[in-house]
């Protein structure tokens, strides 16, 4: 300060023909001495006068204190009087609050930025369960609440935050230490002091606990608290904020000048230099020289500042100092704008300017805010709203050095001003971590939740406390710590490890499977089969037992399951419009003109064999034409029903997604179910006529057989049908198509075989027996 003074008023550019002048008090960090220092400054008392002020006080600003906790106290006094107060160490974000305090400025950085730096850095390295520490006091107090408020938006957890004070017992320091000890995290943020650090730091050394991860403020991260070999063995790798580290151009060759003689009886002169030569100043002729003073060596005066190695010494002078020297500099400039005025173009009242013999402390706290300059070292110095500067730190590292002894690295900085996300930069430099190691510390409650799962809270403890838990099923995650897991789209499901949405697996009867393969050739081999018996039936049209089956019905017939058989294959395949629709309607129909066949066939031959005489009437009437005309109306019916179907809501290719969850089902919608059903009860209902009619004739000559094969073939049909309804509802996913296609191709089989096959048998095996006379029953059967 008294370096800066001097070299202001040596400077012709700054305040010429003014003179700074000042005086130092010492406020043993403590609010009630720095309030009676002030009272001291601005009555120009050297005590705490007790009779009423009315003088004008006799200092213009003040500067200082040294910590928040004195500049609270300070400009709550000198706050009515105006007095502009500039602190160089006080960062409690409170005092930010011009409402409360419209007197103070500062050139330290505000807690506010301190505490998003360290934040950042917490948050970077991924702890999320972290303790802190702190001196029980305003800078302690509101440091850590901001530090926390940050953080805790950042997901971060506090697993203990502990506070003390340097008066108090040391049984509440070691109750500290417990917690530390007991602490599942070993990462500790302090907001401290430096002699409250030194105590616990002391005490974490007796109590052997050197695994702690410590994060600094300012205050006190790049003091040098203890013997070099203590600081190796619990300060190494240590990381914290500290305040930019300057070197002021001739401070050096200013300090290594101070002799006792030159400034006698400047008693922080004379504590500076018996503290830092070990020796006694104190003359032979005192009276009141103490009595331990004779056992110290007597200095001369002459000790030689440059051979000191301490910080003294130091070129490369710490924040602190550094913002000592712009405090002065920026109530110069105050004065100096102040002065400088023109007459007609003040602040004050009639556009008037200050009396420079005669000015209030409040004329200068108006100009405070127009301070802006650059110093030496090209730093920009200017207040913001609030009365604080540009945030800036440095980040430091503790490290060990080649010779062993710790020392302090700077690994990055926090530039207030730049733009937001690009505060913080790192250098590249390593980082040495507790006990020397290189890998970053864990400090978290919980491990991270990988993919595929999500973090499920613990009952009563905080968030970061957690257990994972899977993703749910049709859910996925494919963020760590997910709190929720994502639902996949309808036609997505989740992958084995749930972290990624699939397409659903597709699923229909397929032609390239061996199902689809098999099902398809039974269907072209009854084709093939149905087409050779045609063939045989036109081959022997004219033989007995050909035109004895009415020809024109039993060509009719193949053709109709020749039909039927075709129509399977549009149940197989991935499903379109024109397939659901074709396989539907077409299956209705065919079968329904096969079974009006049949029905045709058996009504023949009841009226052909239940006639009481021959030429009967009954057949007169059911001739050709009739035969034809009955298959036609009865098939026209279900081809009405089908035209009505298909207008109404026609069946439909469709997904479906209800009885598998991870499988899509490629089938058809049989549209409008009504339909359906009449479709179904129609072709039942003829079938069960047919089966009736055919069981009433099933006794009818052996040699014929035809209602008795009728009767088989009816009861095979039934039967398939019966049994396909418990199968259809019960087969899964492409089981319940194969199962149609499988009882269309079966009571298909079975009306070829019953029907056809004994009388191609005999057509073709035995044409001994077809004869008139044989079919019948007038002759006995010819075996070979």
């Amino acid at each position: 300060m008294i370096f800066a003074i001097e070299e202001i008023n040596k400077n012709p550019a700054l305040l010429p023909s003014v003179s700074l002048g000042y005086r130092i008090y010492d406020d043993c960090s403590s609010p009630t001495i720095a309030t009676k220092a002030a009272l001291a400054l601005i009555n120009g008392k050297g005590q705490f006068m007790d009779e009423e002020c009315k003088q004008q006080p006799l200092v213009s600003a003040l500067i200082g204190g040294g910590s928040s906790s004195e500049s609270i106290a300070v400009t709550r006094l000198t706050g009515p009087f105006r007095i502009p107060l500039v602190s160089y160490f006080s960062t409690c974000a409170c005092l930010s609050n011009k409402d409360n305090f419209p007197t103070f400025y500062r050139t330290i950085p505000s807690d506010y930025h301190q505490s998003k730096f360290l934040a950042h850095i917490v948050k970077k390295f991924g702890w999320t369960w972290i303790g802190t520490v702190r001196v029980n006091n305003d800078y302690g107090n509101f440091g850590t609440q901001a530090f926390v408020e940050t953080v805790e938006k950042l997901g971060v957890c506090i697993a203990f935050s502990e506070s003390f004070y340097r008066t108090d017992p040391r049984d509440k320091v070691m109750e500290i230490v417990e917690v530390i000890k007991k602490s599942s995290t070993k990462v500790v943020v302090a907001f401290s002091s430096t002699r409250e650090m030194r105590i616990l730091f002391k005490e974490l050394l007796h109590q052997n606990v050197t695994d702690i991860q410590w994060i600094g403020s300012e205050a006190w991260v790049t003091a040098d608290l203890l013997t070099q070999e203590e600081n190796a063995k619990i300060l190494t790798g240590t990381i914290g904020s500290a305040i930019r580290r300057s070197e002021i151009p001739g401070l050096r060759d200013f300090l290594l000048q101070v002799k006792p003689f030159l400034v006698p009886g400047d008693v922080l002169v004379k504590e500076f230099w018996e503290t830092a030569f070990q020796c006694s100043l104190i003359s032979e002729d005192a009276g009141n020289r103490v009595n331990d003073s004779t056992e110290m060596r007597r200095c001369t005066g002459n000790e030689r500042l440059e051979e000191l190695q301490n910080a003294y010494s130091d070129v490369d002078i710490d924040g602190s100092t550094y913002n000592v020297y712009k405090a002065v500099y920026a109530l110069a400039h105050a004065f100096h704008n102040m002065f400088a005025c023109k007459n007609g173009k003040g602040p004050f009242v009639n556009n008037t300017c200050v009396n420079i013999s005669s000015f209030e402390p409040w004329q200068v706290l108006r100009y405070m805010q127009t301070v802006n300059f650059r110093t030496k070292n090209g730093d920009n110095v200017y207040f913001d709203e609030k009365g604080d500067p540009v945030a800036a730190y440095d980040l430091v590292n503790w490290q060990i050095n080649s010779k062993g002894v710790a020392q302090i690295q700077t690994i990055g900085y926090y530039d207030g001003s730049a733009p937001p996300g690009r505060e913080v930069v790192l250098n590249g430099r390593s980082i040495t971590w507790r006990g020397g190691q290189s890998e970053v510390p864990v400090a978290v409650c919980a491990e991270s939740c990988p993919f595929g799962t999500r973090k499920l809270i613990r009952k009563g403890q905080p968030i970061c406390c957690f257990d994972c838990t899977p993703c749910s099923e049709g859910e996925v995650s494919n963020t760590t710590d997910s709190t929720d897991c994502v639902k996949c789209p309808a036609e997505y499901w989740p992958n084995v490890s749930r972290d990624k949405c699939v397409p659903k697996e597709i699923e229909f009867l397929s032609y390239t499977e061996i199902l689809g393969i098999v099902l398809a050739t039974l269907a072209l081999f009854g084709v093939c089969m149905a087409v050779a018996t045609l063939i045989v039936f036109i081959r022997y049209k004219d033989t007995p037992i050909v035109k004895a089956n009415n020809s024109e019905l039993s060509f009719l017939l193949l053709f109709a399951i020749v039909l039927c058989f075709l129509c399977s294959l549009t149940f197989i395949g991935q499903p379109s419009l024109w397939s659901c629709i074709l396989g539907r309607i077409a299956f209705g129909i065919t079968f329904v003109l096969s079974i009006s066949c049949i029905l045709v066939k058996t009504m023949i031959v009841l009226f052909v064999f239940k006639a009481k005489v021959p030429n009967n009437s009954m057949l007169k009437y059911f001739g050709a034409t009739q035969q034809r005309l009955s298959i036609f109306v009865l098939t026209f019916v279900q081809g009405i029903i089908s035209v009505l179907w298909l207008v109404i809501a026609p069946p439909f290719p469709m997904k479906n997604t209800r009885y598998y969850k991870d499988i899509i089902i490629l089938e058809c919608n049989v549209g409008s179910i009504t339909a359906f059903y009449l479709v179904s009860a129609y072709i039942g209902t003829l079938s069960c006529i047919c089966f009736i009619l055919a069981f009433l004739a099933r006794k009818l000559p052996d040699n014929f057989n035809e209602a008795k094969f009728i009767t088989f073939s009816m009861l095979t049909f039934c039967a398939v049908w019966i049994a396909f309804i418990p199968a259809y509802v019960s087969s899964p996913g492409k089981y319940t198509t194969a199962s149609e296609v499988f009882a269309i191709l079966t009571s298909n089989f079975g009306l070829l075989l019953c029907i056809f096959v004994p009388k191609c048998y005999i057509v073709l095996l035995k044409p001994e027996n077809n004869t008139k006379k044989f079919l019948m029953g007038k002759e006995p059967s010819k075996r070979v």
